[in-house]
């Protein structure tokens, strides 16, 4: 682990990233403060919804030890467990009480120094339960919740029910953890770490917190780890402040980067109250699913369900065909689609899309629904009685 790792930022666009030297962290602070004005002018509260997830209940907040008053009773998570855990709370000072729970910026460099030394707590206890999340190719992050190995990420990044993924810990070493879950409508998803892989320790975890309160000006520590697991470096920790609220999201000037999706959000008591899940329409705009949304999803989840899209994310083969036929053959190929691309023809007949063996156009249309816009998906289909093996890249639409 980076011996700068509180401080650790962002250096430049090509997606690295570098620890800032500790004599400068008062600075990194500084500046966030001096241009807290600036950001409070140019990104006003916004009270409004973002289309498409309107209908949306607002997510319950996951009780500590527990996740839903339904899970109570359950033997692998329990109340004994979370309070003899030290989690990654961390005491708040009265003089940051107010910071805490309202925001805004320090009124002396004491308060100021104060703020700097919690964001390393917070960071230091933070980065134990971030981990670097590889499912094949791609990679994202993670954060632990819990004694027992649940892990709670972006829904992107879980991709779908029943993967197996790598995990790395902060300190280097690899478990193996399986997908469960994903609420689409917001980009949550959860795994778990297999069991039996830890010599019966429980595995270093976030203390959760709530989503409901949020308001814009407080300040928070994202954790992650940028382009994947890094040895020299280890996990990255930036400090910002909640720029705005909304339902289904929350928005940070914490720069994320390509790796960071499914990592942590912190508030300055080392509460989670957030997971990253993606940049909005500028660098600025860091976007987090509130960690409510995963106890009202929590269920589902944990019993493997996969529903819904995120505004925007649906996605798309591009082609269409008959529901009422015994085969998955295609009529329809849309011009400038992935299927397009991929070379598939009206007339092929899809008989197994990724790991999905293929009987209908139904069955194709349920598996589509299953991936990701962005991921590569092997097709086999028959064309003139020749067996031809393709591969799409999944489309979105809105």
């Amino acid at each position: 682990m980076s011996a700068n790792l509180p401080y650790s930022t962002l250096i430049n666009a090509s997606h690295h990233a570098a620890s800032v030297q500790p004599g400068r962290a008062i600075l990194t602070v500084l500046v966030i403060v001096l241009l807290a004005p600036w950001v409070s002018a140019q990104f006003p509260v916004e009270a409004t919804p973002q289309p498409g997830i309107a209908s949306l209940e607002y997510g319950s907040p996951l009780p500590s030890g527990e996740f839903s008053p339904r899970l109570q009773t359950s033997n692998e998570v329990t109340s004994k467990a979370a309070s003899t855990s030290a989690g990654t709370e961390v005491p708040v000072p009265a003089d940051l009480k107010d910071l805490l729970e309202n925001g805004g910026e320090p009124s002396s460099i004491k308060q100021l120094k104060l703020l700097e030394r919690q964001n390393q707590f917070v960071a230091t206890r933070g980065s134990a339960c971030t981990v670097s999340v590889q499912i094949g190719p791609a990679q994202g992050c993670g954060v632990i919740i819990t004694e027992s190995g649940y892990v709670l990420t972006a829904a992107h990044v879980a991709m779908r029910p029943g993967k197996n993924a790598q995990v790395t810990l902060s300190n280097g070493r690899t478990v193996v953890a399986r997908t469960l879950g994903m609420n689409r409508n917001v980009d949550a998803g959860l795994m778990k770490i297999e069991p039996n892989q830890n010599n019966g320790r429980p595995w270093p975890h976030a203390t959760l917190g709530t989503s409901k309160n949020l308001t814009p000006g407080m300040w928070c520590i994202a954790t992650g780890h940028p382009g994947g697991y890094d040895p020299s470096r280890g996990p990255v920790a930036r400090v910002g402040r909640i720029l705005r609220t909304r339902l289904g999201a929350i928005e940070t000037d914490c720069a994320l980067i390509g790796g960071d999706s499914g990592g942590p959000l912190f508030d300055i008591a080392g509460r989670l109250i957030a997971v990253h899940s993606r940049i909005g329409n500028d660098v600025s705009e860091n976007l987090h699913v509130p960690v409510d949304f995963y106890g009202t999803s929590w269920d589902r989840m944990r019993a493997g369900e996969a529903y819904g899209y995120l505004p925007g994310f649906r996605p798309v083969l591009g082609v269409t065909g008959s529901s009422s036929g015994p085969r998955a053959v295609v009529d329809i190929v849309k011009p400038g689609s992935p299927a397009e691309e991929a070379g598939i023809v009206p007339g092929d007949e899809i008989n197994q899309f990724g790991e999905t063996g293929i009987t209908n156009f139904e069955a194709l249309k349920s598996a589509v629904s299953n991936t990701m816009p962005g991921e590569r998906v092997p097709i086999w289909l028959r064309r003139e009685g020749r067996s031809i093996r393709v591969v799409v890249e999944i489309g979105r639409a809105d």
